[in-house]
């Protein structure tokens, strides 16, 4: 992890499949996901608790930086469809740890690797470009705002 391990941006989504919305920070919500997000939930749902790897999602900067090169032009960092835009983390690495991004706390569930849905919302070509860095599922585990521009740090 690179000392300068931060997020670069945030996105919402508050709609399922619609516009992504850049914001500064957002609300992060143990056990829930992010206020105004499509994917946060209540508590519970039917008594079950909510899928802990649909939460947070989170993509490398780099990532998206060599998918441009790769196909010689650029996927806006949202239409990646992942909450953060990370840089100088390696995401993969952080399946099954527990990290903290500004004062939140998250653990990392499961590699979020592309689907063709994605593929569908953007372009030919993206689901392959991003096979193997497509990003991160993670839980949040304790409540508190992100900011852009927050450290990322593997406890």
């Amino acid at each position: 992890m690179s000392p300068t391990a931060h997020v670069e941006a945030i996105f919402l989504f508050p709609v399922k499949g619609g516009a992504p919305v850049r914001h500064p920070s957002a609300c992060a919500v143990a056990g829930r996901g992010l206020d105004g997000d499509h994917h946060q939930s209540p508590a519970t749902l039917f008594g079950i608790d909510h899928e802990p790897e649909n939460q947070l999602t989170l993509i490398r900067a780099e990532a998206l930086e060599a998918l441009a090169r790769d196909q010689g032009r650029p996927l806006p960092p949202g239409a990646s469809r992942r909450n953060l835009v990370t840089r100088g983390v390696d995401l993969n690495a952080l399946v099954g740890r527990t990290f903290r991004i500004g004062a939140v706390r998250a653990r990392g569930c499961e590699r979020c690797d592309p689907c063709s849905h994605l593929e569908d919302l953007t372009r030919p070509g993206v689901l392959r470009g991003l096979v193997d860095r497509g990003g991160l599922r993670a839980e949040i585990l304790s409540d508190g705002e992100i900011h852009e521009g927050d450290p990322i740090v593997v406890e």
